[in-house]
């Protein structure tokens, strides 16, 4: 028995459909008991639970041989920063308590780094609680998912811009797809590693403006690129609806990107095939 959280969202979804093509037992966390039913009607167990519920997830893992988890980016709650911690902390708790053989994680390459890292700081902090539970660990350290193209996705229908937070819209850096995480993290699962490790998942690189032509296209229209700089970072995501807290850590990561210090310091790197191009189409519609 595999448990995926997060069945619900993009990676997780296809870590859950991907276990049980291949004819595994797979049970999903899910938080809405009305999202379980689809997988239910797939096959799937469900156990409805808060990530941030130590004694729901610790039931939830009973006799399972592998657990997929991550942290989520809510920026509803009442403070962004402590809620992750939260969910860090109930995860690693629930794992040391049902004796998890195996947990794959999803995290970033920004995660290497304690402090500074704006979005990462939670998941550096997961990382450290979960490497120390005694179940084997397996940290997926994603680059820059495809999928944040949808956040430029209203400026870009609406007035026809690309905003671009980096300090160059010219260079290019790796981005990954979360259909190729996900795969990744399912064959994690199935095939168990003889002992914990850090893998990098890489994919194609894009810069900025290579982003804004290519939705662009997918839109049928030309986008103006626009540049914010970066002390008005917080500002502009505020207004374009991000609560103050989750706007400050995102536009902190920029910062840290924007520093050059992030770059692949795990075990091993593991390349994503899947293209933007590829899920644009997707992407937008979901959106639409």
């Amino acid at each position: 028995m595999f448990v995926v959280a997060g069945a619900s969202g993009r990676t997780g979804k296809v870590v859950a459909e991907t276990l049980l093509s291949q004819g595994k037992k797979v049970r999903v966390i899910v938080r809405d008991p009305h999202k379980g039913e689809p997988w239910r009607a797939r096959g799937a167990e469900v156990a409805v639970a808060s990530l941030d519920d130590a004694r729901a997830i610790e039931r939830a893992l009973a006799a399972v041989t592998g657990f997929f988890t991550f942290l989520p980016e809510d920026g509803g709650v009442h403070d962004f920063n402590a809620h992750r911690r939260r969910i860090a902390d109930a995860t690693c708790a629930a794992v040391r308590e049902s004796h998890v053989p195996h947990v794959a994680v999803l995290s970033g390459t920004a995660a290497f780094l304690s402090h500074g890292n704006g979005l990462a700081k939670e998941l550096h902090y997961l990382e450290n609680l979960l490497l120390g539970v005694g179940s084997r660990v397996t940290v997926i350290r994603a680059v820059g998912f495809q999928e944040n193209v949808a956040m430029a996705l209203p400026a870009a229908r609406h007035e026809g811009v690309y905003p671009n937070f980096m300090p160059s819209a010219d260079v290019a850096f790796p981005t990954v797809a979360t259909r190729d995480i996900g795969r990744f993290a399912a064959s994690c699962l199935v095939e168990t590693p003889a002992k914990s490790e850090i893998v990098d998942m890489l994919g194609p690189a894009y810069s900025v403006r290579q982003m804004a032509e290519k939705l662009g296209v997918a839109l049928g229209k030309t986008l103006r690129l626009v540049d914010v700089p970066a002390p008005a970072h917080v500002d502009v995501l505020t207004r374009a609806g991000l609560p103050k807290q989750f706007a400050e850590s995102l536009a902190e990561f920029f910062a840290c990107v924007a520093s050059g210090r992030v770059s692949p310091r795990g075990d091993r790197t593991v390349t994503g095939k899947t293209t933007l191009d590829e899920i644009l189409p997707g992407l937008i519609a979901a959106t639409a």
